[in-house]
């Protein structure tokens, strides 16, 4: 049961990576708010199994805080894009 409470939890920080990223795009207007919505919901479904036989220990807040800190840095990355690169005196020189 501790392995799949670890599986659990690694599942659970990266469905909090990419709600994060997700959020980003919403404020941004390139996703629609369901997908955002989706991953919330996968994140907290994995985050309540991860205490769902066991009391709160430091397993659990570890899981959670790491969860946090996933969830900022997927929006820090995805809010924080470098544009794409102008290749075209590259490909058609003059």
């Amino acid at each position: 049961m501790e392995f799949l409470r670890g599986v659990l939890g690694v599942i659970a920080l990266g469905c909090a990576h990419m709600a994060g990223r997700s959020l980003a795009a919403v404020r941004k207007g390139s996703q629609k708010l369901s997908r955002l919505y989706g991953w919330v919901i996968r994140m907290t479904v994995c985050l309540a199994a991860v205490a769902f036989r066991h009391s709160v220990d430091m397993v659990d807040i570890a899981i959670w805080a790491l969860a946090a800190v996933a969830f900022a840095a997927g929006f820090w990355s995805a809010s924080h894009q470098k544009p794409p690169e102008d290749l075209t005196r590259e490909i058609f020189p003059e």
